[in-house]
């Protein structure tokens, strides 16, 4: 079996020097930051394409590159006709979610965002909808409550290889079955960037304490003002520190340990990467 892989970052890089000891590769699509993967490629002498294959673009790269099964991994652009139909057999992407749930970009920090105790991965048919095609196979992820993005994305690794080494079996004994996904049942979450990761204090804590874990070091990190100067907090706990209501959210009520007044308790920050000086207690984090 011959596989084109279109992979990223360190799940697909992880991905590639699996399947690269188990199966013949045909090419390596990757993008510029990848360089890893490049590396990785070259030394195997591995055909590689780095970019962005949308407008036909790799038509002279795969122009006698013939493929069985086209795998997608962490790939950050937009896939489109002509290597959709590219392989033989079957094109397929495993993303990180329960599909239909939280289609779209980065699901696990979303799905920690909102509090999920559960996500998972999905092997599904790549078409030219966003994360539409037809379920190939499922793994359930519990979400622990000190997970971040980070750790729940490196569990991820492992479970990713596996996934699509149960994927290329069911193909070869010709058992592979597909489910359609209820689309009534979708829901989808767009690309974030490190502009999106500013903290609403209004917010409840649990909120809070959801949207920085998930986007803890390394992701850019959630984030506050403090009059001018941007404050990027990695870890908090809840306080049982009393305040009084008629404060505004974002107050800061203590500054040894810093704890900071949200509507429904107070959260103590116990890890950030800005020096924080000289606050006196009633300033507000704007």
């Amino acid at each position: 079996m011959k596989i084109g892989l279109l992979v990223s970052g360190d799940l697909g890089l992880s991905l590639l020097k699996h399947l690269n000891s188990n199966y013949e590769i045909g090419f390596v699509m990757t993008d510029r930051n990848s360089k890893s993967i490049i590396a990785f490629s070259s030394s195997k002498r591995l055909p590689v394409f780095i970019g962005n294959p949308r407008n036909n673009s790799t038509k002279y790269f795969i122009n006698e590159i013939q493929i069985d099964v086209l795998i997608s991994v962490n790939y950050l652009f937009i896939i489109e006709k002509d290597l959709i139909n590219l392989p033989k057999n079957i094109a397929f992407n495993i993303h990180g979610s329960l599909l239909p749930k939280y289609r779209g970009r980065t699901p696990h920090v979303w799905a920690i965002i909102n509090n999920e105790k559960t996500t998972g991965i999905t092997a599904h048919i790549i078409d030219e909808g966003c994360d539409t095609g037809d379920i190939l196979q499922q793994t359930i992820v519990p979400i622990l409550d000190d997970d971040t993005g980070s750790s729940l994305l490196a569990r991820f690794a492992d479970l990713y290889t596996l996934l699509v080494d149960n994927v290329l079996e069911k193909i070869k004994s010709n058992n592979l079955q597909r489910t359609p996904q209820r689309n009534e049942l979708a829901t989808f979450f767009g690309r974030r960037t490190p502009e999106d990761g500013k903290i609403n204090w209004n917010w409840q804590k649990e909120r809070i304490r959801n949207w920085i874990r998930a986007q803890k070091q390394p992701y850019p990190g959630a984030f506050t003002f403090f009059n001018e100067t941007k404050i990027i907090i990695d870890e908090v706990v809840f306080s049982d520190l009393g305040y009084s209501s008629d404060l505004c959210n974002g107050t800061l009520i203590s500054i040894v340990p810093f704890v900071i007044k949200t509507p429904n308790g107070a959260i103590e920050i116990t890890a950030f990467r800005s020096t924080l000086s000289d606050f006196k207690i009633n300033d507000i984090l704007n």
